[in-house]
């Protein structure tokens, strides 16, 4: 019994750590890098047919290009809204559109933008990082209850507090894999 009880708080910190994980992987996908990308608008909304509606939900995308993006609404009705959330965002990028789509041209990011960029992504990996280790001193907080309540050997809680460190370890280098891709990304020219 002593070590299912380390093993459900150990599997419950790793399941709260790789949803941290993938978190700071969308929050790094907002992150414009000069190319086209539909992940750019994953949070933006539109205000459609009386509510608040995802942009996804009410267009499709396609990238012709490496810097452009099509946006073309399923309901025409539509278009003026999601060109107004657009310029709205203030993402640098002017729509255009035709009367039936709207075309986004992504301007060549300058060196001093990329490098503000970068820094933003720091922060966002900071950010995810400490949300990690949050859940690693909420892990352990669980771990020393066991230990006070009885019934498991310090030797037990230890070596499940040694693994919730190696756990928490292997989360961070992935947040530090994911912000490195991202930087080289912005740094690419």
């Amino acid at each position: 019994m002593s070590t299912e009880m380390i093993d459900l708080i150990i599997d419950d910190a790793v399941e709260k750590m790789d949803a941290a994980v993938s978190h700071g992987r969308r929050e790094f996908s907002t992150i414009r890098t000069g190319r086209a990308s539909s992940a750019l608008f994953e949070r933006l909304t539109v205000q459609a047919y009386g509510v608040e509606m995802r942009i996804q939900e009410l267009a499709s995308f396609a990238v012709p290009e490496a810097r452009q993006l099509v946006v073309t609404p399923h309901d025409a009705a539509n278009l003026d809204a999601i060109e107004r959330a657009i310029v709205n965002a203030n993402m640098g990028i002017n729509p255009s559109n035709d009367g039936r789509i709207i075309r986004l041209n992504f301007p060549q990011l300058t060196e001093e933008r990329r490098k503000e960029l970068v820094k933003v992504v720091g922060a966002m990996a900071e950010d995810a990082k400490q949300s990690i280790n949050g859940l690693r001193r909420a892990a352990r907080r669980d771990l020393d209850d066991l230990e006070h309540d009885g019934g498991i050997s310090k030797n037990d809680i230890q070596r499940g507090e040694d693994r919730l460190d190696e756990i928490k370890n292997g989360h961070i280098a992935k947040i530090d894999d994911a912000q490195a891709q991202k930087e080289k990304e912005l740094m690419e020219v």
